[in-house]
């Protein structure tokens, strides 16, 4: 758990707190930045898909290989939220993006449940728009990727649980890690674009690669597709869970921040020990 304690740095313009609390309230721009990064990482992740995958394309043409081509929209769907990390939007809410990650700080004791509540619901419309932009421009192409639903490979059924749960372990795992010292949390949105991209080369073949229960509803609910979209909710969250289980019985070793990104200029209301700006 996070230190409670709150102090001035003098000489700074505006003030400066070390050490903040969650905080409980209505976090109108938070969400905000929430629903807009997350609309912005489905309309660049599932625009990505449709290039690389919507018939015989400039891509395909140019680079036949299927296996090269999940490389490259991996790189190009988790470079889209790594850009919104380090962002403003992502500077002032942590560029969560995805339910699996505001729940492994919630139990971290980053993120208010009043947080947690928000962060889940700007996640989940902001997936909607996103994916309805996405349907919108690419028309008849998106329809032939029926916009990006993620689906169990041939033969794997409910055994895609497991692996969206592994998947989402390394991931989230990975973040805690990173933004627990100073001189790692800032290369955070770099490891989320490194792993991500690898886990979408290598594990979309299986399950498609979902990491993110709103990632994985919009879409299914838009296609619609929703056979298999239990699995994107069930086996996400687990991950997350263990994730964090994991972490917290790790001797010496404690998350300082709920930011992708922390920028000690931008405000926050979530619970830190790095210095953020104080709440006007």
């Amino acid at each position: 758990m996070v230190g409670r304690t709150t102090s001035r740095v003098p000489g700074r313009a505006g003030g400066e707190i070390v050490g903040t609390a969650a905080q409980g309230g209505w976090h109108w721009a938070e969400w905000a930045c929430e629903f807009v990064g997350t609309a912005l990482l489905l309309l660049g992740g599932l625009s990505a898909i449709c290039l690389d995958f919507a018939g015989r394309g400039p891509v395909t043409s140019l680079v036949p290989d299927h296996s090269a081509r999940l490389l490259i929209t991996g790189l190009l769907f988790a470079g889209t939220g790594s850009l919104v990390a380090v962002s403003p939007l992502g500077r002032r809410s942590g560029a969560h993006l995805n339910p699996s990650v505001t729940v492994a700080f919630w139990r971290q004791g980053h993120v208010h449940r009043s947080d947690l509540a928000g962060y889940i619901v700007a996640q989940v419309a902001g997936a909607f728009a996103g994916t309805a932009l996405v349907r919108w421009w690419w028309g008849a192409k998106a329809r032939t990727v029926d916009l990006g639903v993620t689906q169990p490979g041939h033969g794997i059924g409910a055994a895609a649980i497991g692996i969206e749960a592994f998947m989402t372990f390394l991931l989230v795992g990975g973040i805690l890690i990173m933004v627990s010292f100073r001189r790692t949390a800032r290369w955070t949105p770099l490891l989320v674009w490194i792993v991500v991209a690898g886990l979408v080369w290598q594990g979309a073949p299986w399950t498609g690669t979902s990491l993110n229960a709103a990632r994985s509803l919009a879409p299914a609910l838009l296609a619609p597709h929703t056979a298999n979209l239990w699995i994107y909710l069930v086996g996400p969250l687990a991950g997350s869970l263990l994730a964090a289980a994991a972490f917290s019985v790790v001797p010496g070793i404690e998350t300082r921040t709920a930011k992708l990104f922390h920028d000690p200029r931008y405000p926050s209301t979530m619970a830190t020990t790095l210095p953020v700006a104080a709440r006007r």
